[in-house]
């Protein structure tokens, strides 16, 4: 039996360390954050402005309270004197790291983090993190950027490709569908129900998914329902845990 290497990757909309009482917590977020004991944490709507006051300076606090991490940031657009968008933190080195503007209408700016994460000794995960609009002819026209080749089909890709983060689809729509073409999902959870992670206290909606291709196996996902996370944002954190073969064909 061929040996594999384990990994856990989470994706968690922070809503700006917004809590569902509005009061705006770094500390909070990152509290949630080592809960989830994730290898690679992709992180979307994260303030950036070092700056500027300090509740927004928090790409930089998430940083500092977990130095044993590497750290990516894809900015969407300027904010509060900083800049804000995606985040990834990883035990494993980055060894690539590109951002990409999908920006498709008057609506907010929306961005895909790109990282090529070493998870084992020459073994490589292409991790994108993403954040789609909230309209539907807005993320139709994403989706085509998305899956086009400067982003998802690029030709030199090294690994398998994950896709995941916030979708902001609710209905199995022409995002969920595209994608599912072309990759395996946590879509299969067969109680819809654990699948829900919007609004954070009382989920009925499923925003946050992932994606993933073979050689990459889903082990399973769940959704991180703690009391803190429940509070801290208004999404909840989707975990799923891989496996992955430590030997590859090239």
């Amino acid at each position: 039996m061929s040996e594999a290497l384990h990994f856990r990757i989470a994706s968690y909309n922070t809503h700006k360390c917004r809590g569902i009482h509005g009061t705006i917590s770094p500390e909070r977020v990152i509290r949630v954050i080592e809960e989830l004991d994730a290898d690679i944490l992709c992180l979307q709507e994260i303030v950036d402005a070092a700056g500027g006051t300090g509740k927004y300076d928090q790409a930089r606090r998430i940083a500092e309270a977990l130095p044993e991490l590497n750290m990516a940031f894809g900015e969407t657009r300027p904010l509060h004197g900083g800049r804000y968008g995606n985040m990834l933190i990883t035990r494993f080195p980055i060894r690539e790291t590109r951002s990409h503007d999908i920006t498709k209408s008057t609506r907010e700016q929306r961005g895909v983090l790109q990282c090529a994460i070493e998870v084992g000794r020459s073994l490589y995960v292409n991790v994108f993190n993403v954040h789609l609009g909230t309209g539907y002819l807005e993320r139709r026209r994403q989706l085509e950027v998305l899956i086009g080749p400067e982003i998802l089909a690029q030709p030199m890709l090294k690994g398998p490709r994950i896709v995941i983060g916030d979708f902001n689809e609710w209905t199995r729509g022409i995002t969920t569908r595209l994608l599912q073409q072309n990759f395996q999902s946590d879509r299969p959870i067969r109680n819809r129900r654990s699948a829900r992670t919007f609004p954070g206290v009382l989920p009925i909606l499923s925003l946050d998914h992932c994606y993933f291709e073979p050689p990459l196996k889903m082990e399973g996902t769940k959704i991180w329902r703690s009391r803190r996370a429940m509070i801290a944002s208004d999404h909840l954190p989707l975990i799923a845990d891989f496996s992955l073969p430590a030997r590859q064909n090239c």
